[in-house]
């Protein structure tokens, strides 16, 4: 009897709508769309997930008091080179590394979990250059 290796010849473009989404929803649906989770054929070995588009990312929610109280902190490399932002000073400046952190955060470590984060593409507003790939649109479920 052969072992089933599923093919990784189908790769598929989705658009997720950030707006108004709580950042730890719409993280662990794009992680798993990355994963390739939602397939039947699930391999943990293989990278056969989906190319996600974020749109709306400067719109997306915390919850509770995590705009001030969550930090960010980075460190440059020098004496005293630890540097923090909150998450407020964060959706303001970059919005979209707000979304690729918490997505990477949920992603395997190591070389694959690399090769999976170049499948994420995150933009501030509505628009993105992908319309020839013709995503399908995906809903976000979340309680308001």
């Amino acid at each position: 009897m052969k072992t089933y290796i599923p093919k990784n010849d189908e790769q598929n473009w989705v658009v997720v709508d950030a707006a108004g989404v709580p950042l730890g929803r719409l993280a662990t649906l794009v992680a798993s769309r990355i994963r390739g989770k939602h397939r039947p054929d699930f391999t943990p070995n293989m990278i056969q997930g989906d190319f996600v588009i974020v749109l709306n990312a400067e719109k997306v929610v915390l919850t509770g008091k995590k705009l001030d109280d969550k930090v960010y902190t980075r460190y440059t490399g020098y004496q005293g080179g630890l540097r923090t932002e909150t998450a407020r000073e964060a959706l303001a400046k970059h919005p979209e590394r707000v979304i690729e952190r918490a997505v990477y955060g949920m992603l395997p470590k190591g070389r694959q979990g690399r090769a999976m984060h170049s499948r994420l593409k995150v933009y501030a507003g509505d628009k993105h250059p992908h319309a020839p790939q013709q995503p399908q649109v995906i809903e976000v479920q979340h309680a308001r």
